[in-house]
């Protein structure tokens, strides 16, 4: 693989980002805007109900934040003419299979013309998301999203953002293989698309047609998820979806260059625009503050299991490096971005320096105190979860239940409350259980010929790193990370 200079072949480029008020899409645009000044126009879709929608969109939840802060002072007077002629945000919506959602014709066949690389990175990552919003994001977006590249008559490369997890709970060494229309993980037989979003719409109609509170809609669609990503062997909705959607492009994609990254646990930037920046609250993230808040007394998981993490930057950098180097190569590529190969992380050194952290810096609680933290008990096994459970709740809560009906219901709003706590802990242990005892490890090896590509061709590996091999994770999360997630999603 030949790899020419990446920031030439960003010059005057016209780039299509889906998601464009995201995590990630937040970190590609100020990249890409901060390296090469040159580039020609990166439209931005947004979900909003107009181009003023839109435009109010990106300055507060894009170009106002942190993050843009290194582009602010490298500017200064001219950043707001700067982005107005390079950045223009699109109102739209994946979901819509006509145009992306994009009402005005002018702008949409604008793109058409002009478009030269798409990158989707709209989805919904909640793993308890409503199974209608999951599937109609991830899966169905994925799809009109690919449908309107095709009529890009530029176009030389879709660029899809999955996740690793993907693979389920497989064990081992997990390869970078694409999945075929189909195909589930546990070998159960009739898989379609189609018949997921009719299974989909005929139970929201149902509950429709009962006229189900909203409450009990929601609760309903995400039952629905789980139920169907488990009948196929998928932990939860997320994966499946995004599963889905893998297959979708991959079968349909024609001669349309397509790159699928796979990213692992995504955490905050190491070392652009600067250290630790960070948005939204990863799973790795709510335990550590949770640790730190003295919420967290006992940890359920194995701590020598490897937790494969990739700061953003990191991630962001392999996308742009992926765009240069498979433009215009009508294939197929998939690239897991993760360390669990070249430099794995578990999660002792993560419970190690969490300890330290808070130790060093405590967390003020609401008293205006310091938390004083310890070491947490750790569970090693669902048994010994459902033993801890037992004895310091469950057992506690029938006894308040007794209680409760001798009394005339005089504790029944302490009932609630414990039982409400109780079915939320059980719920989140449900979600998250396979992740915290997994034991798989993402193979990188097309991600690694990516890197020896740009390194044997001096390709400005400087400015586009992306190997883990150069992380020293104690440092990292005890003085990039942690702080990061306190000061700028905690504030």
């Amino acid at each position: 693989m030949e790899l020419d200079s990446v920031i030439n072949f960003l010059e005057n480029r016209t780039i299509l980002v889906t998601g464009g008020t995201g995590f990630l899409a937040k970190i590609f645009v100020e990249k890409i805007l901060r390296v090469q000044p040159n580039v020609k126009k990166l439209y931005l879709l947004v979900r909003a109900t107009d181009a003023k929608a839109a435009l109010q969109r990106l300055h507060n939840e894009v170009i106002a934040k942190d993050l843009f802060r290194v582009l602010k002072e490298k500017l200064g007077a001219n950043l707001n003419s700067f982005i107005s002629g390079k950045v223009i945000p699109v109102a739209g919506d994946i979901t819509c299979e006509k145009n992306l959602g994009v009402e005005d014709i002018n702008l949409v066949e604008e793109m058409w013309r002009e478009v030269d690389i798409v990158v989707n990175l709209a989805a919904t990552t909640n793993f308890d998301e409503r199974y209608d919003v999951s599937l109609g994001l991830n899966t169905l977006g994925a799809k009109h999203v690919m449908n309107f590249t095709k009529k890009c008559v530029k176009i030389k490369l879709l660029l899809h953002v999955s996740t690793a997890y993907v693979s389920g709970e497989r064990e081992g060494l997990i390869l970078e293989n694409s999945y075929r229309l189909g195909e589930t993980l546990n070998g159960a037989s009739g898989l379609d698309i189609d018949k997921e979003k009719e299974v989909m719409e005929e139970r929201l109609n149902e509950l429709r047609a009962e006229e189900a509170s909203e409450k009990t809609i929601t609760r309903a669609m995400k039952d629905l998820g789980f139920e169907r990503a488990r009948l196929y062997g998928w932990p939860n909705t997320y994966v499946f979806t995004k599963a889905m959607a893998e297959m979708f492009l991959g079968h349909w994609k024609e001669n349309l260059p397509l790159v699928i990254l796979r990213p692992t646990i995504v955490t905050s930037t190491y070392k652009e625009p600067f250290p630790g920046w960070v948005e939204g609250v990863r799973t790795i993230d709510s335990l550590a503050l949770g640790y730190g808040k003295g919420r967290i007394t006992c940890f359920l998981g194995d701590l020598d299991s490897v937790v494969d993490a990739i700061p953003a930057d990191m991630v962001v950098n392999s996308m742009i490096v992926a765009m240069a180097a498979y433009a215009n190569q009508p294939s197929e590529i998939i690239l897991q971005v993760g360390s669990s190969v070249a430099n794995p992380v578990t999660f002792t050194c993560l419970q190690d320096c969490a300890f330290s952290y808070f130790t060093k810096n405590p967390w003020i609680g609401k008293d205006g105190k310091p938390v004083n933290v310890g070491k947490v008990k750790v569970l090693s096994t669902m048994a010994s979860f459902h033993r801890y459970m037992t004895i310091h709740y469950l057992l506690p809560l029938k006894g308040l239940e007794l209680v409760n009906a001798a009394f005339c219901q005089y504790f029944q709003g302490m009932y609630l409350e414990l039982n409400r706590k109780i079915n939320f802990v059980m719920r989140l242990i449900e979600i998250y259980r396979p992740y915290l005892f997994f034991k798989g490890i993402f193979d990188d090896m097309n991600t690694e010929k990516l890197r020896m590509a740009a390194r044997e061709s001096c390709v400005e590996t400087d400015l586009f790193y992306f190997d883990p091999k150069i992380i020293d994770w104690e440092d990292y999360f005890m003085n990039t990370h942690i702080p990061g997630v306190v000061r700028h999603v905690f504030k």
